[in-house]
């Protein structure tokens, strides 16, 4: 199975404990195979870089290099503008069908309001924890 984390998946599986806690300890044990775009990693890198709760340089390196060592890295090849609200979020559908995946997983109501796109499943950490079970 092949699923893109969107970015607030990471922050909080990285900050908390927790559905999405328990979805970066899945991926760590190679329960799915992470599909992600070297975009996507740059907005996590800024995130963590400017998030409330500060990460070490030495610990932000290391999730970037767990996350490109353990995922399949794709270049999206459309642009894709149906996330009208927030077109950074676009990036993730772009990833998603580029790396034809099953799922995004996501807590931005941007997304999750588009239920599915192109037969790609866009659910709530909760839910793909339920469907991992």
């Amino acid at each position: 199975m092949k699923v893109v984390l969107d970015t607030n998946i990471f922050i909080s599986g990285i900050f908390w404990k927790g559905s999405s806690n328990r979805i970066i300890t899945n991926w760590k044990e190679g329960k799915f195979t992470l599909v992600t775009s070297l975009e996507s990693v740059s907005e996590i890198i800024k995130v963590l870089k400017d998030f409330k709760i500060k990460l070490s340089e030495g610990m932000i390196k290391e999730w970037i290099d767990l996350i490109v060592r353990n995922s399949i890295i794709v270049e999206p090849k459309e642009k894709i503008p149906i996330v009208k609200d927030d077109p950074k979020d676009n990036i993730f559908i772009e990833t998603a069908v580029t790396g034809n995946v099953d799922y995004i997983i996501s807590q931005d109501n941007h997304l999750l309001k588009l239920k599915e796109f192109r037969g790609i499943k866009i659910i709530t950490p909760e839910e793909f924890n339920k469907i991992l079970q």
